[in-house]
C-alpha cells in the first residue's frame, strides 16, 4: 500500500466534519469557537450549499424546527464542516428521529468525505444531580453510530468547584492554598465519579457508546482552550487517513503533531517485536514519522 500523502490528504478527504450534539445552553458553540480558534459565529449552508442567513437559523431554532443537514464552518478554520443537533432533548420525538436517520445516512455515505468523522456529544455539569437525563438515555442506547467514534464532553466542570468547596469547609481551615486547592480537585473528581454517568454512558447495552471523555471548564474565559478535546479526537480516530485530516485542521499544534509522530515510532517498536509487515526502508519509515507534520514539505 502506497504511503498517505500529507500534502494531498485534504483533497482526498475534503473537510473534517463533526456531529456536535447536547442540550441547549451545554456549551456548544463556545466549544467550536475555541476548536476553531474565533469568537465570530460561523456561516451557514444548507444541504445544497446555499448560503442562509444566520438570523433565519436562530429564529428557526426558537421555534423548534432545526434543521440537522445545515452545515456550519468558521472563516478563521475552514477544515471543518459542523452539525449542530439540537430540540430533542426538549421532548421533539421528530427532531430525535430526523438525528437518527441523518446519523445512519451520515455513516454509510460511500464517499469519504461526505460521512461523518466524528461526533462530540456534550454534557452540562452545572447540574450534578441530573447529568444522565432522557436525551443521554435515547441517543446512547436507540443511536447506531457505527465505526464513527463518540467523545463525551462534560461542559461547566467549574460548577463542580463550589460544590466541592461548600462540603469541605470546614475541614480547609488551616491548610495552605495549595493544600485546599488539591483537597477541593480531589472532591469534584469524586463528585463527577459519584454520578456515575461514565459508566452508563458506556453500558454494554448501548448501541452507541463513547471512546473516551474530556472535562472543560471556564469556556467562556479567553484563557481557556478545547486542546484535550482536539487531542482526545484524534487519537480516537482509528483511520490513519482521517487522522491525518483532522491534524491537517490544526494550524499550529505542534505539541500534537509530535505525540502523532511518536506512536507511530512505538507502533514500529512493537510491530517489530512481534514480527509484523514494517516499512521496507528507511527512507520509508521517516515518511511515516514526518506525515503528522502536516505543514511541512514532505518528500
Amino acid at each position: 500500500m502506497a504511503p498517505i500523502d500529507p500534502q494531498n490528504i485534504r483533497k482526498t478527504i475534503g473537510r473534517f466534519r463533526v456531529l456536535i450534539v447536547g442540550r441547549a445552553n451545554a456549551g456548544k458553540t463556545t466549544i467550536l469557537q475555541k476548536v476553531c480558534n474565533t469568537t465570530d459565529e460561523p456561516e451557514i449552508y444548507n444541504a445544497q450549499g446555499k448560503e442562509i442567513d444566520v438570523a433565519v437559523v436562530e429564529g428557526s431554532r426558537i421555534r423548534g424546527n432545526h434543521d440537522i443537514t445545515n452545515e456550519m464552518v468558521f472563516k478563521s478554520n475552514p477544515g471543518f464542516i459542523f452539525h449542530d443537533s439540537c430540540g430533542f432533548e426538549a421532548g421533539s420525538e421528530a427532531e430525535f428521529e430526523d438525528m437518527k436517520k441523518f446519523i445512519v445516512e451520515r455513516v454509510n455515505m460511500t464517499k469519504l468525505e461526505e460521512r461523518l468523522h466524528a461526533i462530540w456529544y456534550c454534557i452540562p455539569m452545572d447540574d450534578h444531580c441530573r447529568t444522565f437525563q432522557r436525551a443521554e438515555e435515547k441517543f446512547f442506547s436507540e443511536c447506531n453510530t457505527g465505526l464513527v467514534p463518540v467523545i463525551a464532553i462534560f461542559t461547566k466542570f467549574e460548577a463542580l468547584r463550589p460544590v466541592a468547596f461548600g462540603e469541605l469547609k470546614k475541614q480547609l481551615i488551616g491548610l495552605s492554598k495549595e493544600e485546599r486547592s488539591e483537597r477541593i480537585a480531589q472532591r469534584v473528581e469524586e463528585l463527577f465519579m459519584n454520578t456515575c454517568v461514565w459508566d452508563r454512558l458506556c453500558d454494554p447495552g448501548n448501541r452507541a457508546r463513547p471512546k473516551c471523555y474530556v472535562c472543560l471548564a471556564n469556556m467562556n474565559r479567553a484563557d481557556t482552550n478545547c486542546d484535550l478535546l482536539v487531542e482526545c479526537t484524534t487519537f480516537a480516530l482509528d483511520d490513519k487517513e482521517l487522522r491525518l485530516c483532522f491534524l491537517s485542521t490544526q494550524q499550529s499544534n505542534l505539541e500534537l503533531c509530535i505525540k502523532c509522530a511518536v506512536e507511530t515510532i512505538v507502533d514500529h517498536a512493537l510491530a517489530h517485536q512481534q514480527s509484523l509487515p514494517l516499512p521496507t526502508n528507511d527512507e520509508d519509515y521517516q515518511f511515516h514519522i514526518a506525515k503528522w507534520f502536516p505543514y511541512l514539505n514532505v518528500r
